[in-house]
Order: C-alpha cells, then sequence, then structure tokens
C-alpha cells in the first residue's frame, strides 16, 4: 500500500505542477500567476477542494497534458461556497480540449445542482488545434451550459491572459466579466489574421485589451491593474449577489442612522442645465458609501451598480448629467437593460434615479437602431418582478421617463424630488411650439417667451401635476431620500408578482 500512496503523491505532484517549472517561470516572467496561484487568492484560505485531476486527454500523440490544462473544484469565498475553474496556460497555452471541456462542464452542472455560483478563470489561446473538431464540441457543450444556467446561478468570468476564438464566447454569455489590464485580451481573430485578410495593423492590446473592451465594446465590466486586484473584486462583487436564483443577497447591515442625509439637499442643483455626478447622490444615500459601479468606463451617460440600503443589496441605475446631460443612446441602453435583467433574475430589488432629457438625437443614433435598443429598456423594466423604486431628482421629460421605470411600466413606488419636472418635454423648448405665435407676434419676444416658459412650468413641468394623476406616489425633500427607500424597499420585502405563462418574451434584442 505504501508504495501506491508514493506513486498517487508522484502522479499528484506532476499534475499540480502543470507545464513544468521552466513553463511556470514563464508565466510569472510575464507578469501573471499560475492557475493554481489564482484560485488559492480567489478563495478562503485552505477551502479550495480540486475534482478530477488525474482527467487525461485522448491525444497522447502530442505529449502530456497533466490535470487536461484545467484545474477544476469547489472552495469558499467570503465563507459562501462556490464553484471554480481555472485554465493552465502552462499545459498547452491553456487551449481547450475534449477531455478538458469535459471538466468544466461536469463542474457547471455541479454548480447548478447545488445552486452556487461559477467562476471562470480564463486563460486560453483557444480550441486544442491537435484534437480537430472534438474540441468544437467541448466548446459547444460549455456555451450551451452557459445559456440554460444564465438567471439560475451567477456565473463569472476572470480573462487573465489572451483568449482569442471560441474561449471568448463563453466569458460573452456569463453575466460579468473581468481583465486584467495589460495582460489580458479578448479577440475572436488575431492581429495576423486580421492583416492577412483585411490588411490592417494592429496590436493585441489596441485590438482587444482590458481598456478596448472596458470603455469601446462594453465587453469587460471590471477591470484591475493586477491580477490579485481582480481576483479581490470577484470576492468583493460576489458580497453583492445571492448564491441563485431562489435565494435572496447576504445581508449586511451598517451602522445604524436615521435616514436623514443633509448633504443632498446641495448635491444637484436646481437649473436643469448645470450638470452635477450622480455618483455623488449615489454615495450619500447606499450604506457606508459602499458603491461597486458596474462598467464604469463604458456608456457612462449610464451609471448602474450595486450597493446597499439598510443592508440589503439593491442594484442601482441613474442618469449622469455629466455625460451627454444624461442622455439615453444605443449603448447606454444596453448596459442599462441587462443590469435590470440581471437584478431580475436574482432577487435583487432595482432603485432609479432619474434626470433625463430623453433619447439622444441624431441620425447615427437613429440609423443604428435607437428605436429597438432603448425598446429594450422598456421591456426590460417592465418584465421585472422584483421591487422597483424611481426617485426623480430633477428632470423626466418624453419618452425616456416613461422607459426609466415609470408607474406606467410597472414602478411600484414613484418619488419626487420638489424641483423636479415632469413633462413631454422640457418647458423652453415646450413654449416654443406651444405658444410660438404669442411669442412671435409680441412686442416684446423675449419677454413673452420667458413668461410663456414660467407658465408652462407651472401647469405641467413639475412634480405636483405628476403627482395629482398619481403618477408620483410623493414628493419627498432630497434629504429623506435614504429614509424613503428604506422603507419602501422594508414594505415590500414580501412583493409577489407574476406574468402570463410563457415559454419565454421576445426581447427587441
Amino acid at each position: 500500500m505504501y508504495r501506491k500512496l508514493d506513486e498517487l503523491a508522484d502522479r499528484r505532484r506532476r499534475v499540480e505542477m502543470g507545464g513544468g517549472e521552466k513553463k511556470i517561470r514563464s508565466q510569472h516572467d510575464k507578469g501573471k500567476l499560475t492557475a493554481r496561484e489564482r484560485v488559492d487568492l480567489l478563495l478562503d484560505e485552505d477551502t479550495f477542494v480540486e475534482l478530477n485531476p488525474f482527467v487525461e486527454n485522448t491525444a497522447a500523440d502530442f505529449g502530456e497534458a497533466p490535470g487536461e490544462g484545467v484545474v477544476t473544484g469547489y472552495g469558499k469565498v467570503n465563507g459562501r461556497p462556490v464553484y471554480v475553474f481555472a485554465q493552465d496556460f502552462t499545459v498547452f497555452g491553456g487551449a481547450l480540449g475534449e477531455m478538458h471541456a469535459l471538466k468544466i462542464a461536469r463542474l457547471m452542472d455541479l454548480a447548478a445542482k447545488n445552486g452556487a455560483p461559477v467562476i471562470g478563470l480564463n486563460d486560453s489561446g483557444g480550441a486544442r488545434i491537435q484534437e480537430g473538431v472534438v474540441s468544437l464540441d467541448g466548446y459547444g457543450h460549455i456555451f450551451y451550459r452557459n445559456s440554460i444556467y444564465s438567471g439560475v446561478i451567477p456565473q463569472i468570468s476572470v480573462i487573465m491572459g489572451p483568449c482569442a476564438g471560441g474561449a471568448v464566447y463563453s466569458p460573452a454569455i456569463t453575466d460579468f466579466v473581468f481583465m486584467v489590464e495589460k495582460t489580458s485580451q479578448m479577440f475572436i481573430t488575431g492581429p495576423k489574421v486580421i492583416e492577412t485578410v483585411t490588411g490592417e495593423k494592429i496590436t493585441t492590446e489596441d485590438l482587444g485589451g482590458a481598456g478596448v473592451h472596458s470603455s469601446l465594446s462594453g465587453n469587460a465590466h471590471f477591470t484591475s491593474a493586477s491580477e490579485p486586484e481582480v481576483l479581490n473584486q470577484v470576492r468583493r462583487l460576489l458580497s453583492f449577489l445571492p448564491q441563485n436564483n431562489v435565494e435572496d443577497p447576504p445581508r449586511i447591515y451598517a451602522k445604524e442612522d436615521d435616514g436623514w442625509t443633509e448633504d443632498l439637499i446641495e448635491v444637484v442643483p436646481v437649473e436643469g442645465t448645470k450638470v452635477y455626478d450622480v455618483r455623488r447622490v449615489i454615495d450619500l444615500i447606499v450604506d457606508n458609501g459602499d458603491f461597486m459601479e458596474v462598467q464604469e468606463k463604458f456608456a457612462r451617460n449610464i451609471v448602474v451598480g450595486f450597493g446597499r440600503i439598510d443592508g440589503q443589496t439593491v442594484g442601482i441605475a441613474a442618469n449622469q448629467p455629466k455625460v451627454m446631460a444624461g442622455g439615453l443612446d444605443i449603448d447606454s441602453s444596453d448596459k442599462l437593460s441587462r443590469f435590470i435583467r440581471f437584478c431580475d433574475s436574482f432577487n435583487i430589488p432595482i432603485v432609479t434615479f432619474v434626470d433625463v432629457t430623453g433619447f439622444f438625437p441624431g441620425i447615427n443614433q437613429e440609423h443604428r437602431g435607437i428605436i429597438r435598443h432603448g425598446a429594450k429598456i422598456l421591456y426590460a423594466y417592465s418584465e421585472a418582478t422584483v421591487p422597483k423604486i424611481t426617485v426623480i431628482t430633477r428632470k423626466a421629460y418624453g419618452g425616456a421617463y416613461v422607459a426609466l421605470n415609470s408607474k406606467a411600466i410597472g414602478a411600484d413606488v414613484v418619488y419626487a424630488w420638489p424641483g423636479a419636472e415632469v413633462a413631454v418635454m422640457g418647458p423652453e423648448g415646450a413654449a416654443n411650439i406651444i405658444y410660438s405665435r404669442e411669442i412671435r407676434e409680441s412686442e416684446d419676444p423675449a419677454a413673452t417667451r420667458a413668461e410663456k416658459i414660467e407658465e408652462y412650468r407651472r401647469k405641467f413641468a413639475n412634480p405636483y401635476v405628476a403627482a395629482s394623476k398619481g403618477m408620483v406616489d410623493d414628493v419627498i425633500d432630497p434629504r429623506e431620500t435614504r429614509k424613503k427607500l428604506k422603507q419602501s424597499l422594508e414594505m415590500l420585502k414580501g412583493k409577489r408578482e407574476s406574468r402570463p405563462a410563457k415559454k419565454h418574451g421576445n426581447i427587441p434584442l
């Protein structure tokens, strides 16, 4: 038996060494950790349990692949179970083969059966060419599980090296994608292929680096400067999320307060043309100012992310007046819609702060499909059955007012600050249209226009008109916003709402 145990220890040691000391040194020289080092950093200390370490590939003629180039298992983050796989770049460049895929697929099945998040640490050159079509089939099994488990368990992808081809489609289906700056890239076809086909020359970083995907394509939700930092960000995100779609997020209470936030009185200028940073509003309202913004650098005219109010996780969406006056365009519509659907999938109440002039005008936006993209917001809010609360802080004009969680599309509670303007359009534009004749024929057109603007504001563009029609539940002192949100969330904690039975709807993708 001791001989057998020695053999076991030797086999396990070979698996744990991956591609060997030379390739491990090469990985470290690039500023990258090994697969096992990454797993240890992500999980709580001494909680990792490895699964299927001795799986072997079926293309032995091309050399050994210890552990099949991927480490799989389970452990804990913040004391809660998670399942994790980490591709090993020291073994065939992390390329995916038949048995590599089998290990990941089995892990995903276990995560779904046990109702726990699955986290993929991706560092792969794509399909293993040596195995031919079976490697492509392996990707298919993973894509299928990404899709059917979407909305069942949280799925998180961390890109930690160059990922190409099929290696990027699985992350794209998952809920959140993290990238490491300078050392991780994502692209379907690499620079050499692009140059051959189109003649365009570009570096891997400029083609698919973290900066590109966090600001231009929107494929990455979070970026960090180093691997330890990005893994710590994953741990932070998980603290806001439930384990699965039938549980609520963990409740983490902050210090006691009375919900009165004096600083809110000065944050939002009454004048509609003055800019401010809506993140300051959010920081003053969430517990301890702890707000985790999602896709911070992409579509910056809308701010989305997670915070807590009275210990309860909430998804927050807010127009950002600092960028494009907070107007909605194609990218912000996509960003907001997907965030709403994630929150609804995982029982996270949605709080929306509205200060919007409308959907952004322009020929480019119209021709690229702002109608279809904007409709996604309407669909996502209407479809959502979690508690939905809206606070109109300043402007709420036109179709954008309706789209941003108005009463008509299912808001449970709508509050407005006293300076809010709820109308078809701004008073200036409306007065020019409605009173154009009076202004034109007046002896003093400027004075008449100013008078008519105030008349329109008094008659239509104020929160009390909307409140008189039941479209606003209450007009509140800005300083008591946090208190009102706490009360509303407590009132809505037992909310139960169903939709007509159907296979699924057809969101305007």
